[in-house]
């Protein structure tokens, strides 16, 4: 997945790729369904600046980041899009949270999430190619090290 990030820096591009990506059928009120122009604007968050609207059919409050891994942290739609850009980069947690300046454990948790997502996004049935392509980065995985040199006053089984 891209992510341009000049055009994402503005707030506004960031709410509309957000809202695309988080909530490809509109945003709705995740309590009865009831479509965006059944709410009204009934606040703005201070820290994160989204809109927080009330649903006029079932009177739940709702925003961008309802039923989504972000909801309930204070992430700025900036803030946001650069935490999933450097999470799918493979970017370590704690450069990230220093980064965007968020703490650790949010960062770690909020990572998890996603992660845990994703997992339960993959594919069960095998892939129907005959060939596969892998990558050389992790080639060594899971191999185990050679054994460590036995120091010359150490005894061995063979001599005795």
């Amino acid at each position: 997945m891209d992510f341009p990030i000049v055009e994402l820096m503005d707030r506004e591009a960031c709410t509309a790729w957000l809202t695309r990506h988080f909530h490809p059928n509109g945003l709705k009120c995740p309590h009865c369904q009831a479509s965006l122009d059944q709410s009204i604007l009934f606040r703005q968050t201070k820290r994160s600046g989204l809109d927080v609207r009330r649903c006029k059919a079932c009177q739940g409050i709702y925003n961008l980041y309802s039923r989504t891994a972000f909801e309930g942290r204070r992430f700025t739609p900036e803030q946001t899009i650069l935490f999933l850009r450097e999470v799918v980069q493979g970017k370590p947690t704690a450069k990230l949270s220093r980064e965007l300046s968020i703490s650790r454990t949010t960062g770690l948790t909020v990572r998890h999430l996603l992660q845990a997502n994703a997992e339960q996004e993959q594919a069960t049935e095998p892939l129907s190619d005959l060939e596969v392509e892998t990558d050389e980065m992790f080639q060594n995985a899971g191999e185990k090290r050679r054994l460590a040199r036995r120091s010359a006053g150490s005894t061995s089984k063979k001599g005795q």
